[in-house]
């Protein structure tokens, strides 16, 4: 089974959360870990992350804060997740520690691990916060 760790399910929440105040201003980190319910500790893990990979802006001080460093339609889910987890390799043989595999170069099932997850990447790319934003509106229907 195919599992996204809580990095990147928290990161996308944390993001999704700037987004909804997105023309309101700076967000604390308390208020993004209330809201989502995640831990303050973990959550400034996630968003130094966010901030080094240039998604969003903090201010420091009274007021202070994290805002999107971009509109919410210019800030795909796979933007964030390549920034919490690191690109998308499916198994062991695409990843960095694959240079010892004695099988690499003619394998059929690499080949299809790299297509699917070729494949995931393209379609998290198609999906931005934007359209998060608008999959709320129509639950809260």
């Amino acid at each position: 089974m195919l599992r996204l760790s809580t990095k990147g399910q928290y990161g996308v929440r944390a993001m999704f959360e700037l987004a909804k105040n997105y023309k309101q201003g700076h967000l604390t980190i308390k208020e993004i870990a209330r809201r989502q319910s995640v831990s303050v500790a973990y959550l400034e893990q996630l968003l130094n992350k966010l901030r080094r990979a240039s998604l969003i802006k903090s201010l420091k001080g009274p007021g202070g804060g994290y805002v999107l460093s971009k509109k919410p339609e210019e800030i795909s889910i796979g933007m964030i997740l390549n920034a919490l987890e690191g690109p998308i390799a499916i198994t062991q043989c695409l990843g960095p520690s694959a240079k010892g595999c004695k099988r690499i170069e003619g394998c059929v099932a690499r080949l299809l691990w790299k297509s699917l997850g070729e494949e995931i990447e393209n379609f998290l790319e198609t999906i931005n916060l934007r359209a998060l934003l608008k999959e709320e509106a129509k639950i809260k229907r």
